[in-house]
């Protein structure tokens, strides 16, 4: 526990780290959301997935293996709970059996949050919940930029005919104007396409593009210092598919793809967000069926952890 009076994750010395509410990092779970800085939302929705299904499950599998974090970040030296009012809001109550009616009442949960002037940090679900996401912060904070660390671009004009999938979101995100196009970024995508052109689209938007090739074998220090120049003190949104990580790290996902980010290189591009105006960040698509172990609801805990440790307003301890 620290000294500051903001909610503060439950310490595993005052309760067995198998004990407690299941909230993230088992957070109070009580304070209000116009008493936040940070408002820690779980969306568990995954009616836009295209091949394995679960990730409806991903909010509750992330907080329950966030029992093992604690609030202190030993590497970078963070403090966010110090620094900032963050608790656990709950999930949004979405149909779980119409999309679209599913897709408006995130929105409207999203307008809700941010009209508390606050930072979401958001559990998934599948990547679909990042466009009602987007939409609110658009109307909060004017078209955003992008950081998306993914195995796919998520640029699909349609899937089976359908406009809303978890393949779709950043089409219909340029298309409506949520996104500041110059400062969008795409990290780690990779595997096979249905056209040798599948990843154009992007660069034809002014997206960057980094292709997980690019990323082997080296530190994405160097990468970040350049995303930071590029979307510079806007408004920023940070979107994190856990399949952007090689399925050995975290097979726990509906459509893994081989070859791709390490942890360590994972940590390096959410530490290099470190100094921007970051406005919102989610992780999705973890579904944790399909890994027993616990290790991807794991791995994305600590991914969570990591976003709330590079928050503006997180003080670091000397």
């Amino acid at each position: 526990m620290g000294e500051s009076s903001n909610p503060q994750p439950l310490g595993g010395n005052e309760m067995p780290r198998f004990g407690g509410i299941a909230t993230f990092m088992r957070l109070p779970g009580e304070t209000d959301p116009a008493d936040l800085d940070v408002a820690v939302i779980g969306v568990p929705f995954d009616i836009g997935t295209s091949n394995r299904p679960g990730a409806r499950f991903g909010p509750r599998g992330i907080r329950d293996e966030s029992v093992l974090l604690r609030p202190y970040n030993m590497a970078t030296r963070a403090a966010p709970f110090d620094s900032l009012r963050i608790d656990d809001t709950g999930d949004v109550a979405s149909s779980p059996f119409d999309l679209s009616s599913a897709v408006e009442q995130i929105e409207e949960h999203f307008d809700y949050l941010l009209s508390n002037d606050l930072i979401t940090a958001s559990l998934g679900g599948d990547h679909t919940i990042v466009l009602p996401i987007l939409r609110a912060m658009a109307k909060k904070h004017g078209p955003v930029g992008l950081i998306h660390v993914d195995a796919h671009t998520d640029i699909n004009d349609t899937m089976f005919g359908a406009k809303i999938a978890h393949g779709t979101p950043f089409r219909r995100a340029v298309e409506e104007g949520l996104l500041d196009t110059d400062r969008v970024v795409q990290i780690g995508v990779r595997g096979t396409g249905y056209a040798a052109d599948d990843f154009d689209w992007s660069r034809e938007q002014g997206f960057r593009v980094v292709q997980v090739e690019e990323c082997w074998g080296k530190s994405l220090t160097p990468l970040m210092s350049e995303v930071r120049e590029q979307v510079d003190d806007g408004p920023v949104y940070l979107s994190f598919d856990i399949d952007g990580l090689d399925p050995s790290f975290a097979p726990g996902t509906g459509t893994p793809e081989v070859g791709g980010l390490t942890v360590p290189q994972a940590l390096e591009i959410i530490r290099g967000c470190r100094g921007l105006n970051l406005v919102g960040v989610d992780l999705v698509e973890v579904a944790p069926i399909y890994d027993t172990s616990g290790l991807t609801s794991l791995t994305a805990a600590n991914l969570v952890y990591e976003m709330l440790c590079v928050l503006p307003g997180v003080s670091y301890r000397d």
